[in-house]
């Protein structure tokens, strides 16, 4: 199987079997999605979605968390990872959003780039689901996935991943394909113990392959 057709069957199971795939963390306007991807960093969706609702009615816009202490915050989000430096991150975040970009969140990754605490996968989150812009936001769950079933070869960080997906993934469902393999890696192909005979693409994973045929 060429790479071509392994990313055209992938593609075509999901988009009958997912067609509607978004994110799971819970937001209503685009400050809170940022800030919701931010604590999600080394952090479960599940986790961020307990400690937003009430993180979101103290502060529901960027100026209103600009002013807010790193104790104050610390009071909402220290049961996510690392909640020290996210509490800094999205303080002096809000501040650059309100001081620099009249608290509207950016629409591309190199302006999204200066406000602390965003990097290169928040960055591209923030553009496909925002904006469908085609950005393709690699976290370990899409890392893992790909290589695995055969998307990626040899990909050795992140970024060499994302560049490898966007060359053969249509721009316009790239936004989509975000969800698809991120789900995928979450539910189905986990890291430690896959559903491997459960998994409905595995005639064309070469992880799959590897295990099973001979």
């Amino acid at each position: 199987m060429t790479t071509q057709q392994r990313y055209e069957k992938v593609l075509d199971y999901f988009s009958k079997e997912m067609p509607n795939a978004q994110s799971e963390l819970n937001y209503s306007n685009p400050f809170e999605l940022l800030v919701a991807v931010m604590l999600s960093a080394q952090c479960t969706d599940k986790r961020v979605n307990m400690v937003t609702p009430a993180l979101f009615k103290a502060y529901p816009t960027a100026a209103e968390m600009a002013k807010a202490t790193k104790e104050e915050l610390l009071n909402f989000i220290h049961s996510v990872s690392y909640p020290n430096s996210k509490a800094e991150h999205l303080i002096e975040m809000s501040k650059r959003l309100v001081e620099v970009y009249h608290s509207t969140v950016p629409d591309n990754t190199d302006d999204l780039q200066t406000l602390s605490g965003v990097g290169r996968k928040t960055a591209n989150v923030i553009c496909a689901v925002l904006y469908n812009q085609p950005t393709m936001a690699v976290d370990t769950h899409i890392f893992r996935v790909s290589e695995r079933i055969g998307l990626t070869t040899n990909s050795k960080n992140p970024l060499q991943t994302e560049k490898q997906l966007i060359k053969y993934i249509p721009a316009d469902i790239i936004p989509l394909a975000h969800h698809w393999l991120l789900l995928h890696g979450r539910y189905i192909c986990k890291a430690k113990n896959p559903f491997c005979l459960k998994c409905k693409i595995s005639d064309c994973c070469r992880y799959f392959c590897e295990k099973h045929c001979f």
